[in-house]
């Protein structure tokens, strides 16, 4: 009786910790590169005394991967916090009913066109879509300053795009099918495999194959284009269609509640931690995101939003199409 009641106490001490160290934890998954993610929740860890448990995306799989695990998982949530590096995953969830409504008092400021009008994700340091080109292989009079330049004979088979089925390319090029149309942005499309363009394996693998000279120029993301820059890589970077056309793609980090998970007041927290003016100046030096909060101190090397030529776009029905030309995409990137 003494041994079964030994036991038993030492299984309730194990259930009791269990429970109080659950408490004291927030489970996040991120579609945002770890090396820039990854700082910035041990700082919350740091400051809050607040256990984090994340589970970050592939290069290669960007956005996919914890995508369809949320979605995998919807019945018996694991996570708690989703943090993505654009909104259209963000509203693929919420429109999957994965999502639960947040109205952040760290949101205060954020700029409505950037936050879900029913509370379930909000937006925070941007980055943007830019043409990354080498400065040895162009000269400055000849760099494209369209996306429709791009299918044109003087870059023909020195244009690389990173694979569209996966990150903030497929998010693009749904953007533009919105803007564009089905019809028009099919012709885009074909008149970039026209032109003999290079499909990479990431905006990593563009940024590395311009930078060493292997292409002349492709499109990535301004933090990808920045670490290039760093380096000491011999590159430019092009925001395109600002004169005209469609301007240039803004994409805003969001981040969102996981309906019925587990650790809901942690969530929150963290949610607030991250929408704070604090964390976008922390993005804006680790990787030149510019924030959405007005008068946060950055570094002169990071671009003003004020500067920049947005793409007219509506996340919303742009996480429709982003689903809906999906066998499209698929096709493409086969043939």
């Amino acid at each position: 009786m003494r041994t079964i009641n030994l036991i038993f106490a030492l299984s309730l001490l194990i259930l009791i910790a269990s429970c109080t160290n659950r408490s004291n934890e927030v489970v996040v998954y991120t579609s945002v590169d770890q090396v820039f993610s990854e700082p910035v929740l041990k700082d919350f860890e740091k400051e809050t005394g607040i256990t984090v448990k994340a589970v970050y995306d592939t290069e290669e799989t960007k956005s996919t991967g914890v995508l369809n695990r949320l979605i995998a998982e919807k019945d018996n949530p694991q996570c708690d916090v989703f943090w993505s590096g654009d909104p259209v995953r963000t509203i693929v969830l919420k429109n999957k009913g994965i999502t639960a409504p947040y109205q952040s008092p760290a949101a205060k400021g954020i700029p409505a066109v950037y936050k879900d009008p029913e509370h379930h994700w909000t937006g925070f340091s941007a980055r943007a879509r830019v043409l990354i080109y080498n400065k040895g292989l162009l000269p400055a009079d000849s760099v494209p300053q369209s996306i429709f330049d791009l299918t044109k004979e003087p870059v023909k088979g020195r244009v690389a795009i990173a694979n569209p089925l996966f990150g903030t390319t497929t998010f693009h090029i749904a953007a533009i099918f919105t803007a564009l149309g089905d019809e028009k942005a099919k012709q885009f499309m074909t008149g970039l495999k026209n032109n003999d363009v290079v499909i990479a394996t990431s905006n990593g693998d563009v940024k590395k194959r311009v930078s060493t000279g292997e292409l002349a120029c492709g499109l990535t993301d301004t933090d990808d284009a920045n670490e290039a820059i760093k380096e000491g890589a011999n590159v430019g970077i092009v925001f395109l269609d600002q004169k005209d056309g469609l301007g240039t793609l803004v994409m805003p980090n969001t981040v969102c509640l996981i309906k019925n998970s587990p650790n809901q007041k942690n969530a929150k927290i963290l949610i607030d931690y991250l929408l704070s003016r604090s964390t976008e100046a922390k993005l804006a030096v680790s990787c030149a995101q510019m924030p959405l909060h007005k008068g946060v101190k950055v570094p002169e090397s990071v671009p003003s939003l004020d500067n920049i030529r947005p793409m007219q776009i509506d996340y919303e029905k742009t996480a429709r199409k982003l689903e809906e030309i999906q066998p499209y995409l698929k096709q493409w990137v086969e043939n």
